[in-house]
């Protein structure tokens, strides 16, 4: 299975160290050339872990003919969501409202980090996300925290 990632989900995954699941999940991952510039940005949180994580799965695409339906998105968003198409994938890792309405509307398979760790406890790689989630909830992104509460009850947590 592949999985296109884009920014924010992997800044997630950055922040409490679970890049590795995504290896452990998918076949494949991969991030556009846009994605990758945009989360190895000196000083930005995580940016030294993603630059060698994401080393051999960066992916140029030339997005000069490229129409996404329903688009008002980033070049970031825009770019996963033209890879995703390009390689036919299997997933989408985007965590934005916006990007996964537009995901949606164009017939993509959409999974956020929040989904991600749900799997991981699943299929017990994760033997709990209640340490993960608290990372989340101390850190800088921003996480409804009646989501977050809701995804330690969809674990029993």
């Amino acid at each position: 299975m592949i999985v296109v990632a884009d920014a924010s989900p992997l800044v997630a995954l950055a922040i409490c160290d679970s890049l590795d699941i995504l290896g452990k999940l998918f076949d494949e991952v991969t991030v556009s050339r846009e994605v990758y510039e945009e989360v190895t940005v000196a000083g930005k949180f995580g940016a030294a872990q993603l630059k060698e994580y994401l080393q051999e799965k960066v992916t140029n695409l030339d997005l000069n003919n490229v129409v996404i339906e329903g688009s008002s998105l980033d070049k970031g968003e825009l770019s996963s969501i033209a890879l995703y198409k390009h390689l036919q994938a299997d997933y989408l890792l985007i965590d934005e409202k916006a990007g996964r309405r537009v995901a949606k509307m164009n017939h993509i398979k959409v999974i956020g980090s929040l989904g991600i760790l749900i799997e991981a406890k699943k299929k017990g790689i994760l033997p709990s996300l209640k340490p993960h989630i608290q990372i989340l909830r101390d850190s800088k992104i921003y996480f409804n925290p009646t989501l977050l509460d809701y995804t330690l009850k969809l674990v029993n947590e």
